[in-house]
C-alpha cells in the first residue's frame, strides 16, 4: 500500500483497504482477532453504572471514578472516531485444570496469571502495530490500552463483533471460547465498522450452576464480594467466613466459570510462551509456596502479575486453602509457624485454617475431600477439555 495521508482515505475503498492492511498487521503481532466500533458506549454504560450503584462492585472504588469516560471513552483521547479492539489467546499448552482441582494440596492459580504480566507484553505490541499503521498512513493519531483505563473493556469488544457478553459477564467468542485477554487502540481514522455477534448462551447455566460461592447472582450480573477472583486479589481485607470452604484451594484468581461453559471447548491455547506457568506454579504445593519468606515471593514472582497482591495477602490465601486441604501435621506445624505475626489480619486466617485442620483430623485423612460443585467441574473438564485435563 502507498504512503497516504489520512485526509486521502476519503473514499470507502481506501478505508476498506487500510482496514484490511492493520487486521493482517494485527495478527503479525500476535492477536488472533481484531474489528473495529465507534466510540458510542452510552447504551453499556447505563448497565455499568446500575451495577455499581447496587455495590456489585465491593472496595474496587476506582470503578465509582471517571464515570464520564465510561459513558463517553472519546474524551480519553481527543479526535478518536474509532476503536479498534483486539484478541490476544493466553491458555498454555496442557493447563491441567483437572488434577490441580482435584488436589487439595496444590496451588490452584487462574491460568492467565501463570505467566508475565500481560500489561506490559501486550501494550509492546501494541504500540510496535501504531507504529507501523504510521508508516502507512501519516498523522494518525492513536492511544493503546491494555485494561489500564476507565473504559468498559468488555463492552467495546461486545458491540465490535469479537464475541458477546456471557452469563458470567466475560466475553464469549464461538471459535475461541473466552481464555483471551483484550485490548484497544483508540484510531482518529474513520475506519469502517463491524457489526455485533449474536449471543449463543441459549438456555445454558453451567457457568451459574458451578461458580463455587455464587456469585452469579443472575444472568450477566456478578456480585464481585462473593467472586472469588475478587477475593483472592482485590480485596485488601480479611475473606468471609462464608465463603473460605468454598474458595478450596483456589489461591489467586478463579476458573471455573469458565471451565464450566461449553463454548470453552473450542478455547485455544496460545504460542506466547511468555504465558507459559513460571516456577511449576501449574503444579506446585501450597505447602511450598506458604514457606516462600516475602524476599523470595517479591524475587520469584518478578514481571508477574500475582506479586501486586502483596505477601501478606498472599499468605492470607494460602492459609484458607491449607485449611480446606488434609490435617497433615506438616501443614499444621506450618501454619503455627506464623501464627504469631505481627499482621492481625493474617493471623485471623491462620488462626481459623488451624482451627479447622484440627476439628477435622478425624474426619478427613488421607484421601482429598473436594466439594460437590468441584467434583461436578472436573466431570465437565473431561468430557469438554479433555487435552487440558
Amino acid at each position: 500500500m502507498a504512503f497516504l495521508t489520512t485526509t486521502q482515505y476519503h473514499h470507502l475503498s481506501d478505508l476498506t483497504q487500510l482496514k484490511s492492511k492493520i487486521f493482517t498487521l494485527a495478527e503479525q503481532h500476535g492477536f488472533q482477532q481484531a474489528a473495529i466500533t465507534d466510540i458510542d458506549t452510552s447504551k453499556y454504560f447505563e448497565q455499568f453504572s446500575q451495577w455499581v450503584e447496587h455495590g456489585y462492585h465491593g472496595n474496587m472504588s476506582y470503578l465509582e471514578r471517571n464515570q464520564e469516560l465510561r459513558k463517553d471513552p472519546g474524551k480519553l483521547h481527543p479526535n478518536t472516531s474509532r476503536i479498534i479492539s483486539l484478541r490476544y489467546n493466553y491458555l498454555p499448552e496442557g493447563a491441567q485444570f483437572k488434577s490441580v482441582l482435584a488436589d487439595t494440596s496444590k496451588a490452584n492459580i487462574s491460568r492467565y496469571a501463570l505467566g508475565k504480566d500481560y500489561h506490559k507484553r501486550i501494550r509492546k505490541k501494541l504500540k510496535s502495530l501504531c507504529k507501523q499503521i504510521n508508516d502507512i498512513c501519516e498523522q494518525g493519531d492513536f492511544r493503546v490500552f491494555v485494561d489500564s483505563a476507565p473504559i468498559l473493556e468488555t463492552a467495546i469488544a461486545e458491540k465490535a463483533g469479537l464475541g458477546w457478553k456471557g452469563k458470567h459477564t466475560l466475553l464469549l467468542n464461538k471459535e475461541a471460547g473466552s481464555f483471551f485477554f483484550l485490548a484497544e487502540v483508540f484510531i482518529n481514522i474513520p475506519l469502517p465498522i463491524d457489526e455485533p455477534v449474536e449471543n449463543h448462551c441459549g438456555n445454558c447455566n453451567s457457568c451459574i450452576k458451578l461458580c463455587p460461592t455464587d456469585a452469579i447472582i443472575a444472568p450477566y450480573k456478578l456480585d464481585a464480594r462473593r467472586c472469588i477472583s475478587y477475593l483472592t486479589i482485590e480485596n485488601n481485607g480479611p475473606i468471609p467466613i462464608e465463603f473460605r470452604e468454598a474458595i478450596g484451594n483456589r489461591i489467586y484468581g478463579c476458573d471455573d466459570c469458565q471451565l464450566a461453559c461449553p463454548w470453552n471447548r473450542f478455547s485455544q491455547t496460545s504460542k506466547d510462551l511468555s504465558f507459559s506457568a513460571r516456577l511449576k506454579l501449574d503444579d506446585i504445593s501450597l505447602l511450598e509456596l506458604f514457606n516462600w519468606s516475602e524476599t523470595e515471593f517479591l524475587s520469584r514472582l518478578e514481571g508477574s502479575p500475582i506479586r501486586r497482591i502483596g505477601y501478606q495477602n498472599w499468605l492470607r490465601n494460602i492459609a484458607i486453602a491449607l485449611g480446606n486441604g488434609n490435617s497433615d501435621k506438616q501443614v499444621i506445624d506450618a501454619l503455627k509457624s506464623k501464627a504469631n505475626t505481627e499482621n492481625s489480619l493474617l493471623a485471623e486466617h491462620i488462626k481459623w485454617s488451624i482451627n479447622r485442620l484440627e476439628q477435622n483430623k478425624n474426619v478427613i485423612k488421607s484421601k482429598s475431600v473436594t466439594p460437590s460443585k468441584t467434583e461436578k467441574l472436573i466431570r465437565t473438564i473431561e468430557k469438554m477439555l479433555p487435552r487440558d485435563a
